[in-house]
């Protein structure tokens, strides 16, 4: 299935101004001062980052007490007694003590988006003093409902970036970078007919991109209820696992005008492993589960086969038993996709050209879907060290009567080869993928893709019948030539090339650890490093 498209040439995304740019870029670097004074005072990062989520949420009801969304009494979503007046009528100690009184009363409502921001919420701000800076001289001093969805979501959004470079909370594997989900959602072509999920969505960028994508280009033309049924639930939804990481979000899809406050929350929090999908399937699937192979569970698939762990998931509608986190998702996400609907992961590379499970789950990907294309994605875009990894696009086919395979040919874009990225120095822009969007030609028959002319080109496609052949259908396939290999001044930094040395040698040591653990081993790794 094809994403709807209008009829008409669709409207330009629009490009924000550089006044738009240098007002956000303000208010991140406001907001991250406060975070360095509260870092001092024991505070992580992205605990400072649920801290503003509260009090950013606070702050914007009340400012629009008097012109309620809809029509709506805000009176009734935070009463007086616990409302941001409250707070700022009181100093010191008795802000302190109050405060954590509104956290504790707020998130008794576990079903609504306001329950999902204030879930299991607890005050980190120890110091009354600096609990008051914030209320009073950042928070209180900002009108954020009147800057606007773009100005207000962009510095959040800003703040969770800073946010996931914190690697001693390991808060960047909740992160994927936003040029790349802008270039997975542009080639995905979301449309207004869409469903959309992502069973493991982080801070929700995949879910942002994608209602931006429908905003931009389709709004128009939609109806009111057609509008409204992405703010119920009824057409995008999320699911993350970690409660804190689910409040930012819920806040951040707020701040884009995504949900409602006292409405159904649009993000749950639970192991979306944990269940088949039931009756709630999606026509588009974005994600990018997380990384690391080693896995608490053990799941239960059509092979029969069980791995010893303390709790085990009986999925029949899986066709392998793996403790393997990426296989699981994978598997869940075939599932988790409507008939006729498509999907883009991020998986590591392991998912390729592992045996075992994944050898089983890479045929059935092949036969009973159409794995028409996968982008190999460089190193040094995630914050998390040594991950090689690449986005696999495909469609969910219903069964053929003749038995024939859906998968006829997989295209393969090469990102990686000759590329170097590093998060600081040269990170990844969405200019990178524009040569990947084009040719992949979204919204146009895969029939009109055209092979790179230089055998050495990054854009290669291969046939079922070669795919199938290899070994262990092994898809983790290589042609390109680093043109660095042939020079022996490849014209690096130095400090670039060390990065590079650094990635290769955990990405190695991750692999073998894989391996160790597939055999039974025990290999004493910190995860945080191995991930």
């Amino acid at each position: 299935m094809t994403a709807s498209v209008d009829a008409q040439q669709p409207a330009p995304e629009p490009v924000k101004t550089a006044k738009a740019v240098a007002q956000t870029n303000t208010l991140v670097a406001k907001l991250w001062n406060y975070c360095n004074v509260l870092r001092d005072n024991g505070m992580s990062t992205i605990e400072y980052v649920e801290q503003l989520s509260y009090l950013l949420f606070l702050k914007m009801v009340d400012e629009i007490e008097n012109d309620p969304w809809d029509g709506q009494d805000m009176s009734a979503i935070v009463p007086a007694e616990y409302n941001w007046k409250s707070l700022v009528a009181k100093r010191g100690p008795e802000l302190e003590k109050h405060y954590r009184a509104v956290l504790e009363h707020l998130g008794s409502r576990p079903d609504t988006t306001i329950g999902t921001i204030f879930a299991d919420a607890q005050n980190r701000i120890t110091k009354p003093a600096l609990l008051e800076k914030l209320v009073v001289d950042l928070i209180g001093r900002q009108d954020w409902s009147m800057t606007g969805t773009d100005l207000k979501g962009d510095a959040y959004e800003g703040l969770l970036n800073k946010g996931a470079s914190d690697t001693k909370t390991g808060a960047g594997q909740y992160f994927t970078p936003r040029p790349l989900i802008d270039a997975i959602v542009d080639v995905m072509q979301p449309g207004p007919d869409d469903t959309i999920t992502d069973p493991a969505c982080g801070t929700g960028g995949f879910l942002i991109a994608a209602h931006a994508y429908i905003r931009d280009h389709h709004m128009k033309t939609m109806s009111l209820d057609e509008r409204r049924a992405y703010d119920n639930g009824r057409k995008i939804w999320g699911n993350e696992l970690v409660t804190g990481t689910a409040r930012l979000a819920a806040m951040n899809m707020l701040l884009h005008d995504i949900g409602k406050s006292d409405g159904p929350s649009l993000i749950t929090v639970g192991d979306a492993l944990a269940d088949k999908p039931s009756g709630k399937h999606a026509s588009l699937v974005l994600a990018n589960p997380p990384f690391g192979r080693k896995s608490a569970i053990s799941v239960i698939g059509q092979d029969g086969d069980v791995e010893k762990e303390d709790i085990q998931y009986d999925r029949d509608d899986f066709t392998a038993t793996t403790t393997n986190k990426q296989l699981n998702f994978l598997q869940h996400i075939m599932s988790l996709t409507a008939i006729g609907g498509r999907a883009a992961v991020v998986l590591p590379d392991n998912v390729l050209f592992e045996g075992g499970a994944g050898e089983k789950i890479r045929r059935k990907l092949l036969d009973e879907f159409d794995l028409h294309t996968v982008l190999k994605l460089p190193t040094g875009i995630f914050y998390a060290g040594g991950v090689k990894a690449n986005v696999l696009f495909f469609e969910k086919k219903p069964p053929r009567a003749d038995g024939k395979p859906h998968t006829t040919d997989t295209w393969f874009y090469d990102l990686r080869t000759g590329q170097h990225f590093t998060l600081k120095q040269r990170p990844l822009t969405r200019a990178h993928l524009d040569d990947f969007v084009a040719a992949y030609r979204p919204g146009e028959p895969r029939s009109t893709r055209v092979e790179s002319e230089d055998e050495n080109g990054p854009f290669r496609k291969f046939g079922y019948d070669d795919l199938i052949a290899r070994d262990k259908v092994n898809l983790d396939i290589t042609w390109m030539k680093d043109p660095a290999l042939d020079d022996a001044d490849s014209g690096l930094p130095p400090e670039v090339i060390a990065e590079e040395i650094v990635r290769d040698l955990q990405s190695a040591l991750n692999e073998f650890t894989a391996i160790a653990r597939s055999l039974g081993g025990e290999v004493d790794v910190p995860e945080a490093e191995v991930e």
